[in-house]
């Protein structure tokens, strides 16, 4: 339980808890919200905490989705569906995941499309395209598990077979 009685000494520890927090990686309002809320602090003292990180640049939900999205396409190779999953359960209102889903890359490309995407993760994962019913049975589930529709999934395995 914090000891400081002044509202400033309170603000003070809520962002130093909260910096510290961020330090590691970007986080979400709401997950900067539950931090605190574990280390018991008073509800309005989130708000200003809250309040000043989004003055100083260090919350920001839009850009943390922005870059969520790119890391995760790139990185782990995730479709739209396990991204926007993910991106919700964080926090992140639908309107910015809908944004950061469809919207440029923060380097400033378009996004690749969810084809090129599940067909590049399917050439990764895959030296030879899937034959038997079996292969392509699994490699259906692979794309399905990385958060692809079902469709781009099919498209991606038929066009890699003819390729």
């Amino acid at each position: 339980m914090i000891t400081e009685t002044t509202p400033e000494a309170r603000l003070q520890h809520a962002l130093d808890l909260s910096y510290r927090y961020l330090g590691f990686r970007d986080r979400t309002v709401l997950e900067v919200r539950r931090h605190l809320e574990s280390k018991r602090v008073e509800p309005d003292t989130i708000e200003q905490t809250v309040a000043e990180l989004s003055t100083q640049g260090y919350l920001d939900d839009a850009r943390f989705a922005r870059r969520f999205v790119e890391d995760r396409r790139t990185l782990d190779h995730w479709g739209n569906e396990r991204i926007e999953r993910k991106l919700l359960a964080s926090g992140v209102e639908a309107e910015l995941v809908t944004a950061a889903l469809f919207g440029a890359t923060e380097s400033g490309g378009e996004p690749e499309s969810q084809f090129d995407a599940a067909l590049a993760t399917l050439r990764g994962r895959y030296r030879i395209p899937p034959e038997s019913e079996k292969d392509r049975h699994r490699a259906l589930g692979f794309l399905v598990r990385k958060g692809y529709e079902l469709d781009v999934a099919y498209d991606a395995i038929r066009a890699y077979g003819r390729d």
